[in-house]
């Protein structure tokens, strides 16, 4: 599906919302219920980030987002979707503890499921909209109840190097990419994957991206 610009001139009063969605009848459905809203316009229709970020979206915008697309997808599509100026809200089939986790500490404004109601989507674009953030009911105990413990907790405390490094493993590179991204040795990066894992008494990849999202260093990295 190539990423369409659905109007080209947006009316200023108006809230304008995109749609990164790869399933065509979702994606279709998600596009009527804006269009026919009122008091909303849509900008771009897109089946991944990287269609999405071709035509050149607002940069206001509110993008409502799957998690599951082609390319560039989950915690990282928030990421880049906020990083370029926009809010995210996350309308999502997967909506386990660590993807609304994610999702929420990469910087999303909102996180619903699939099988939430039209009226309910619409309710979270306007509460975004006026600068509030939306997680549905269903949910929102896992925010809250993750934010409780984390504010109970005794707090680990992570070397800026240490977190970054953190905050890469969460994203998916390897030792050598990180390496490269940060213009350190690899044998340096090792060294401190080694006194990462001796703080947050986590040896796998996958725990360490648990532990950085509860961790919030995703959340640090979006509000840089």
């Amino acid at each position: 599906m190539e990423a369409t610009r659905v109007r080209p001139e947006l009316e200023s009063s108006r809230i304008p919302v995109s749609v990164v969605e790869d399933h065509p009848l979702y994606r279709d459905a998600l596009t009527r219920l804006f269009e026919e809203a009122g008091d909303m316009d849509v900008d771009v229709v897109a089946g991944s980030v990287g269609k999405f970020v071709a035509c050149r979206p607002r940069r206001d915008g509110i993008v409502v987002l799957d998690l599951t697309l082609p390319g560039v997808k989950g915690s990282a599509a928030v990421l880049q979707i906020n990083g370029m100026g926009n809010r995210v809200l996350v309308v999502s089939g997967e909506a386990a503890k660590s993807d609304v986790l994610g999702a929420i500490s990469a910087g999303a404004r909102g996180f619903l499921s699939k099988e939430s109601e039209g009226t309910e989507i619409l309710r979270a674009v306007r509460e975004i909209a006026a600068g509030n953030s939306y997680v549905s009911p269903t949910l929102a105990s896992i925010v809250l109840t993750t934010e409780q413990n984390r504010q109970a907790g005794p707090r680990l405390e992570l070397s800026g190097q240490e977190k970054q490094v953190l905050r890469l493993v969460a994203a998916g590179e390897r030792d050598r990419d990180i390496a490269m991204a940060m213009g350190i040795s690899v044998r340096t990066v090792r060294s401190y994957l080694d006194r990462i894992r001796d703080k947050i008494g986590a040896r796998r990849r996958a725990d360490m991206t648990r532990a950085a999202i509860e961790l919030g260093v995703l959340a640090e990295s979006a509000a840089c």
